[in-house]
């Protein structure tokens, strides 16, 4: 018994020496609870590149979900938990900040509509207008309300209505919402919305930010991206906010984005500075 006793003592006491000295397999690295950002669909690729980076500098894990900015703004109302929300917009952000437990809003990136085109479309920016009011062309746009990038081309219908009277009510009419709400088919596996759209025929010409017709014409070749002249640019800010009392890290994340490096990244994606 006294053997016994011996041989049990002396291994309470390596397990104590092991634990108290972080070397044995007591010890557990709980690992810190991933950063949640909630960022506009049109921010995937860069954001996706700079979280990568990220992680890989702070060893922090990022988790990214990416949507329509409206319908992500209804979703942290709703409860979902996000430490970062980037916007396509300011308005998104800065309702959060009205609601209360969110930081005000800095805008980071800047963006600009563009027509992305069949092969059988042929416009240029002065005759883009044109193109558009033709009963015979299928003119695809993103969801006001739950995209922002439907409500900046609501915004450039109406400036179309200054150059030729008219032109909203028709554009209005005419405009099929085929992005951006909640209920917007998908396209399937890796393919891009707004390519996958052209290239199923479901419109002549789709009004996007610059940066995802380009984005479409790079998957789908044939695709064109026009320009519109000076008295149609409509521009758009995208804001960013940081949730009150979120891990520091989310801060850091945030300032990530606006640094040199991260702007840089944006840069090369199609987008301006803020």
């Amino acid at each position: 018994m006294s053997s016994n006793f011996t041989v049990l003592a002396v291994a309470v006491s390596v397990l104590t020496a092991c634990s108290s000295t972080g070397t044995g397999q007591q010890t557990v690295n709980r690992p810190e609870p991933a950063l949640k950002v909630f960022a506009a669909g049109s921010l995937r690729g860069a954001v996706t590149t700079l979280a990568k980076d990220f992680e890989a500098r702070s060893g922090q894990k990022v988790e990214l979900t990416f949507g329509a900015s409206g319908l992500l703004r209804e979703r942290i109302e709703k409860g979902e938990d996000a430490h970062v929300f980037a916007s396509a917009d300011t308005e998104h952000p800065q309702r959060l900040e009205r609601l209360g437990g969110w930081k005000s809003h800095q805008v980071f990136v800047r963006n600009t509509l563009c027509a992305l085109t069949s092969d059988k479309v042929n416009a240029v920016p002065d005759t883009l207008l044109k193109t558009l009011l033709q009963p015979t062309v299928r003119l695809g746009t993103s969801t006001p309300k739950s995209d922002p990038s439907g409500d900046y081309t609501w915004a450039l219908f109406e400036k179309a209505n200054v150059l030729q009277p008219g032109a909203y009510a028709t554009l209005d009419a005419k405009a099929l919402k085929l992005a951006g709400a909640a209920d917007s088919p998908k396209p399937p596996g890796n393919r891009g919305t707004y390519a996958w759209i052209m290239d199923t025929d479901q419109a002549d010409v789709f009004l996007t930010y610059c940066t995802n017709a380009l984005a479409a014409q790079a998957e789908v070749p044939r695709l064109k991206v026009v320009h519109f002249p000076p008295a149609l640019s409509v521009g758009a800010a995208y804001g960013m906010t940081v949730r009150q009392g979120a891990p520091a890290v989310a801060t850091a994340f945030a300032e990530a984005l606006l640094a040199p490096q991260g702007q840089a990244v944006f840069s090369r994606m199609g987008f301006g500075a803020p």
